[in-house]
């Protein structure tokens, strides 16, 4: 006996997907810099130092002195002479006007004037000390500084950005569908069948 058939054959539809992905590029140029260092300006102002030297009394120790000094020195020294000579000889003067009196005035004066200065000796330094004087005045410096501030500039650049936003398209690649088929289905009624 053949049993009648139903015969079912399906298909699926199919979505079909085409993603195209997004593009993005970003770039950040550099800033730009620039940056510039004057000089210091330096002055330096120097008054030399100042050395100052006398050797006229060292000279005048070893006896070689300047002609107006030596000059000026026998002109004191004859005017001194003369009056120590003034005071002698009136001195003198007035021990021969006492002559009544005791002792004997005129060998007194004679034993004293034949007489020369008592002579010492001792150790000597010629020059003597401290004969050559100095003095100094030191050097001055003056330093100026005037310090530059650097110079800086700068610009900052954008970013540049490119965009491009991606897509998805979706369509209907292939319709679902449904066959239905029979098989060994017959209509049998009375004294009648039929294939369907």
């Amino acid at each position: 006996m053949e049993l009648a058939q139903i015969r079912l054959q399906s298909q699926n539809a199919k979505i079909g997907i085409r993603t195209t992905q997004p593009v993005q590029e970003i770039q950040q140029p550099k800033a730009n810099l620039s940056i510039e260092q004057p000089k210091a300006e330096l002055s330096i102002q120097t008054k030399p130092g100042k050395l100052t030297i006398d050797k006229t009394e060292a000279w005048a120790d070893m006896d070689l002195k300047h002609i107006s000094r030596r000059n000026s020195e026998a002109a004191d020294q004859g005017y001194q002479d003369s009056l120590e000579g003034i005071a002698r000889r009136a001195q003198e003067g007035n021990e021969l006007m006492r002559i009544e009196n005791s002792g004997s005035p005129i060998a007194q004066i004679a034993k004293r004037n034949s007489e020369g200065p008592e002579l010492q000796f001792n150790v000597g330094w010629i020059p003597s000390h401290f004969s050559v004087k100095t003095s100094y005045d030191p050097a001055k410096v003056d330093i100026q500084v005037k310090v530059n501030k650097p110079i800086i500039n700068s610009s900052i650049n954008k970013p540049i950005h490119e965009y491009a936003p991606g897509k998805v398209d979706v369509n209907l690649e292939q319709r679902q569908s449904l066959k239905i088929d029979f098989a060994n289905l017959k209509y049998v009624g009375v004294n009648y069948e039929q294939e369907i």
